[in-house]
């Protein structure tokens, strides 16, 4: 079971008592608000027994990792990233707060952790990360992880009837903050 700690985070692996939390993040449409449209609870569900399994870096899949306040052991949200290209060393960062904890810098915090676990366990030479342009607090975030905008695609999804601007960040591990 992987463990990293901050300050003020235990970032830790998905296991399956985290279900409940799991699947609160996965239906509340405010969160939701610049992702997707919240999946039926079977979807949601069939993610969730993926994302538990034992990880590795070659599959692809998702690390998922929960986030718990090391104060009170209460559930934050979630954080990790995939590998879109193995041999390219680039993965994909994401990250969801439960609502009770935005504003108070938990996103970035743990973005940092795993960034920093990343580039010293797996070498991993370049992190994206990709956000609706209208969500800035997810670009805030990544900004202050020290990601550069490295370019926006005009309506690149869609939730519900509604087309959205996707931006693109990068950050290169040389460029990481410490």
């Amino acid at each position: 079971m992987l463990e990293l700690y901050t300050d003020r985070l235990r970032i830790r692996s998905l296991q399956d008592h985290d279900w409940e939390n799991f699947l609160a993040l996965h239906l509340d449409p405010d969160i939701n608000r610049y992702v997707r449209i919240p999946e039926p609870v079977e979807v949601i569900h069939q993610k969730f027994e993926q994302r538990a399994k034992t990880w590795s870096y070659a599959s692809g899949d998702w690390l998922t990792l929960v986030i718990e306040s090391l104060e009170t052991n209460e559930f934050i949200g979630l954080t990790g990233f995939h590998c879109q290209h193995l041999e390219e060393q680039r993965a994909e960062v994401g990250y969801l707060l439960a609502r009770t904890s935005h504003g108070k810098g938990y996103a970035t915090e743990s973005l940092q952790a795993v960034i920093d676990w990343a580039c010293l366990s797996l070498k991993v030479h370049k992190f994206v990360g990709y956000c609706a342009k209208d969500n800035i607090a997810s670009a805030r975030v990544m900004e202050k992880c020290g990601f550069q905008l490295e370019g926006v695609f005009r309506q690149q999804f869609k939730i519900g009837d509604l087309w959205l601007d996707e931006c693109a960040y990068g950050l290169l591990a040389g460029e990481r903050q410490r």
